[in-house]
């Protein structure tokens, strides 16, 4: 267990936004889905991406990496009909290759590590036997899956993890028969959603919005093309936090016009009263004096740790809720927030579905429990800006499920050990 210490500091300059893990995900997929050479680029190699890379090469793509491009030759996709996918800690990468594996026909166990053998998987286990699959699991990981997956109507919440609606999108063109996905309760993250269906439009797919869901057409074809990845908010909003908190940054590479939901980090960031400038590929933030707000974390899930953070130093009482979902994240990330500033002297207090956090204005420092969370790890390194002495945080090593490259940018911006 790899620790970090970091003093209290500002971080002022640029830093180009990561490619988006979320979009590198679906469009790796697409790509070996096509049935062609596809090439994607910008790629940053964090364990997810090479959770998902693993599972495409599993299931018969070849797939080779040449700097920050991602090259897939999807042609014997499913030639073999036998296959272990290693799905490492990532849960996009899981429920996005159940339906997919299935698609294909293929006899395929699924494995994970970390917590993500304990994720939630039993829609799936609810919906895909009605449709010729079989699944062998004890409601986790292992999971066994045979059969050739039938088209027809999945019927499934929508305030459940997008993931598994993502999955079935990506599937269910393929099949030879028309299929319908009925949702059975109000759509949460829309702007997940929202990627997968513009990442499949690229690749010449499409998915018919209807009154309770999607109307997905059969035998359509993935259509071989070139794809540029967009900036990822998600991993942008730490930097942006960062100026709200202590300095002046802008994070560039990002669009305006993404369908990610992440983006309302920017929006969030002016409630709270940051310094906000928006640019055509740019977000600049200054810090500035803060105030609590109320956030619906619904659609942002992600942005919850680092949004509690900046909420720590705006004077206040902010509440964040609509999260429940949290809780089934790499860590429980309900507690594991509030755990975190608590221990740097905040006040929060986690209720079932919410944090409500008293602003502080300054954190003390001491100790953080990373929880293995790469977003636990690096929330709590932007409140180390503000604290008034050092901060240890463990797990310093989970960053590379998602931005490898995270403290090496921090530094550089002046952040301090």
């Amino acid at each position: 267990m790899s620790t970090i210490t970091l003093s209290p500091s500002q971080l002022n300059g640029k830093v180009a936004a990561p490619p988006s893990k979320s979009d590198v995900h679906r469009a790796i997929i697409c790509a070996a889905l096509s049935g062609g050479v596809c090439r994607v680029a910008p790629v940053s190699l964090s364990n997810d991406i090479k959770a998902t890379i693993s599972c495409i090469r599993a299931l018969g793509a070849e797939v080779s990496v040449s700097g920050d491009t991602v090259t897939v030759d999807g042609t014997n996709l499913f030639n073999s009909k036998t296959a272990v996918l290693d799905c490492s800690e990532s849960g996009s990468t899981l429920r996005f290759f159940i339906p997919i594996a299935a698609a294909g026909g293929a006899d395929a166990t699924f494995i994970g590590s970390g917590r993500l053998p304990e994720r939630p998987i039993g829609i799936y286990l609810d919906i895909l036997p009605q449709a010729g699959v079989s699944c062998k699991s004890d409601k986790g990981l292992p999971l066994e899956i045979s059969g050739q997956l039938r088209s027809g109507t999945f019927s499934l919440p929508g305030d459940i993890s997008s993931q598994f609606i993502t999955g079935l999108l990506l599937a269910l063109p393929l099949l030879d028969g028309d299929s319908e996905i009925v949702l059975t309760t109000p759509l949460s993250s829309v702007g997940y959603i929202d990627m997968t269906l513009d990442c499949m439009r690229r690749f010449g797919v499409v998915a018919v919005r209807t009154a309770k869901g999607w109307f997905i057409k059969g035998n359509q074809r993935y259509v071989s093309t070139d794809y540029r990845t967009d900036g990822d908010w998600s991993q942008a909003a730490f930097f942006m936090a960062a100026g709200a908190v202590s300095g002046d940054v802008t994070v560039e590479g990002l669009r305006l016009n993404s369908t990610q939901g992440d983006k309302e980090v920017a929006e969030i960031l002016r409630r709270f009263g940051a310094d906000i400038e928006l640019s055509e590929n740019s977000v600049r933030v200054r810090r500035s004096k803060l105030t609590a707000t109320e956030i619906n974390a619904g659609d942002i899930p992600d942005l919850v740790p680092i949004l509690a953070v900046v909420a720590s130093f705006a004077e206040g009482k902010t509440r964040i809720y609509n999260a429940e979902r949290l809780r089934i994240k790499e860590s429980d990330r309900l507690r594991t927030t509030a755990d975190m500033l608590n221990a740097l002297g905040g006040k929060v207090t986690e209720k079932r579905d919410e944090l409500i956090i008293e602003g502080t204005g300054k954190l003390r420092g001491g100790e953080v429990d990373g929880a293995n969370d790469h977003r636990i790890v690096m929330s709590a390194s932007v409140a180390a800006l503000g604290c008034e002495s050092k901060v240890t945080i463990t797990d310093r090593e989970s960053i590379n499920k998602s931005y490898p490259d995270y403290f090496e940018e921090y530094f550089r911006l002046g952040g301090r050990g």
